[in-house]
C-alpha cells in the first residue's frame, strides 16, 4: 500500500485510487493515523480533481462502514427518508417527516447542521427548548417504531468518518464537490436502516448546484449509487434562486414549517413539502403514482394527524410539544428591524445566497465548525417575487438580538431584491424528476 500522502498526491495530480486505497484513507482517518490537515488536503484535490463512478461507491461504502448500521428489523412500516441537498430556508424535513409519517411510512431521519450559507435541520430543531437531537440508536429506533419518526444527528456510531469530514468541508471551501456530495449523504443515509431514500436536489444562487447540468450530474450520481447499494431511491431537482417560504434563521424557520401541519404556511414552502411527500410514499410503495398520494396528504393535515405525529416526537426528544399549537413558546429575538425599499417596483428576484450569507451573518449561521448559532436570530421577507413594493415600503425584517447588529446586514439585504417595471413569472418549483 502506498503512503497516505503518495494517495492524496496522486489524486492531486489526476489519478485514480483504488477501493483498497479509499478505504485505506478512511480508516486511516479514523485510527488518528491521517491528519485533519491531510484530509482537508485530499477533499480539496478531490473537488478540483474530481472522481470516478467506482471511486465514488468506494468513498461512499468506506464512510458507511466506518461505523455501524442500524438494524429497523421490527418496523413494519416502509422506511423512507428524505434528503435535502441544503437551500436558503429549507425548512422542509421539520413538516415532512410527521407528515410522511403520518401516511404510513417510517421516517428514520439523520440530519445535518448549517454548511456554509445553507441551514441545517439540526440546528432548527433545536431552537424548539428542550429538543435533542443527540439520542443514542436504541432511542431512536424505539422512537422511529413507536411515533413513526425521529431526527436525529451523527452519533458517534454511526459513519463518524463523514462526520469528520463533514466539518472539514464547511470550513475548507469544498463543499461543492459532487462525489464528496454522494459519498456523505449517501453513508450516513444507508447506516440509518433505511429502504427507500428521496432526494431534494437544489439548484440555483442559494443552492450548491448552481446550474440544472450539475444539479442533474448529482441526481443521477445519488440515484445510481443509492441504487446500486440496494435501495429505492429518487430525486427532485428543485429551483433554489429564491428562497423557500418567507423566513430564513433557526427558530423563525422552524415556527413557518409547523405552520405548515397546521394547513398554512406559504406557497411555495407547501407545494415543496407535499411534492416530496408523495415521492415517499411512490418509493415506499404505499401509493403507485405522486398524484394518489395528494388526498392522503391532504388528509393527514386536515384531520390533525399530521401535528399530532409532531408533538409525539418533539416529546419523545425531550422537547416542548407545544410549539406545534403555540409558536410563541420558540425563542424570539428581541428586535425586529425593517428592510425598507429604496425605489417603487415589481420584485422580479431575491437573491438566495446573499439572504443566506446575511442570515450567517447575523448569527443564525456559522463560519467555523465549532461555532455557535443563535436560533432566535434571522431574516424574515415581506414580498416574494411578482409582488409590487413602493419606496419606504419593507421588503423584509430582520431578527437581530440589538439594535447595533442591524446596520450591517440592512443594505446587503436590501441590495438582494431586484426590482423591475413589469411582472416576471416564477420559475416552477420541481424541474426535473430522477428515478
Amino acid at each position: 500500500m502506498p503512503s497516505l500522502v503518495e494517495l492524496i498526491t496522486r489524486k492531486r495530480d489526476g489519478g485514480e485510487l483504488s477501493s483498497d486505497e479509499i478505504g485505506e484513507l478512511i480508516s486511516a482517518l479514523g485510527e488518528g493515523r491521517l491528519a485533519d490537515y491531510q484530509m482537508s488536503a485530499f477533499c480539496m484535490a478531490v473537488f478540483f480533481r474530481g472522481m470516478t463512478a467506482a471511486e465514488t461507491v468506494a468513498l461512499t461504502h468506506a464512510m458507511l462502514r466506518s461505523g455501524a448500521v442500524i438494524d429497523l428489523g421490527d418496523v413494519s412500516r416502509p422506511k423512507v427518508d428524505k434528503h435535502s441537498t441544503g437551500g436558503v430556508g429549507d425548512k422542509v424535513s421539520i413538516c415532512l417527516a410527521p407528515l410522511a409519517a403520518a401516511c404510513g411510512l417510517a421516517v428514520p431521519m439523520i440530519s445535518g447542521r448549517g454548511l456554509g450559507h445553507t441551514g441545517g435541520t439540526l440546528d432548527k430543531l433545536e431552537a424548539i427548548p428542550g429538543f435533542s437531537v443527540d439520542l443514542d440508536i436504541e432511542r431512536f429506533r424505539r422512537i422511529v417504531r413507536e411515533v413513526g419518526c425521529c431526527m436525529i444527528g451523527q452519533t458517534s456510531d454511526l459513519a463518524p468518518a463523514d462526520k469528520r469530514i463533514y466539518a472539514l468541508r464547511d470550513v475548507t471551501g469544498t463543499v461543492e464537490s459532487i462525489p464528496l456530495i454522494v459519498a456523505s449523504i449517501l453513508s450516513k443515509k444507508l447506516a440509518a436502516g433505511i429502504e427507500g431514500l428521496v432526494l431534494d436536489v437544489k439548484v440555483g444562487r442559494g443552492a450548491f448546484m448552481k446550474t440544472t447540468e450539475t444539479a442533474r450530474e448529482l441526481a443521477l450520481a445519488l440515484v445510481r449509487v443509492g441504487s446500486g447499494a440496494g435501495k429505492r431511491v429518487s430525486a427532485l431537482i428543485t429551483d433554489m434562486s429564491a428562497p423557500l417560504g418567507l423566513t430564513v434563521g433557526n427558530a423563525i424557520e422552524t415556527e413557518e414549517a409547523l405552520a405548515v401541519l397546521g394547513g398554512a404556511g406559504p406557497p411555495d414552502l407547501v407545494e415543496c413539502t407535499l411534492e416530496l411527500a408523495a415521492e415517499m410514499l411512490v418509493v415506499g410503495g404505499l401509493v403507485p403514482e405522486p398524484a394518489a398520494a395528494r388526498p392522503l396528504l391532504a388528509r393527514a393535515i386536515a384531520s390533525g394527524a399530521a401535528a399530532e405525529v409532531a408533538e409525539r416526537m418533539i416529546a419523545a426528544q425531550g422537547g416542548d410539544p407545544r410549539v406545534v399549537a403555540d409558536p410563541s413558546r420558540l425563542p424570539h429575538a428581541p428586535v425586529r428591524v425593517p428592510v425598507a425599499a429604496s425605489s417603487e417596483g415589481v420584485v422580479t428576484g431575491i437573491d438566495a445566497l446573499e439572504i443566506g450569507l446575511a442570515a450567517v451573518a447575523l448569527g443564525a449561521g456559522r463560519t467555523r465548525a465549532d461555532q455557535a448559532v443563535d436560533p432566535r436570530v434571522g431574516i424574515e421577507l415581506a414580498v416574494r417575487r411578482g409582488d409590487r413594493v413602493t419606496v419606504g415600503a419593507p421588503l423584509g425584517w430582520l431578527h437581530v438580538a440589538s439594535e447595533d447588529a442591524a446596520p450591517r446586514a440592512l443594505e446587503r439585504v436590501r441590495s438582494a431584491f431586484t426590482l423591475g417595471p413589469g411582472p416576471v413569472p416564477a420559475p416552477p418549483l420541481v424541474l426535473d424528476r430522477v428515478r
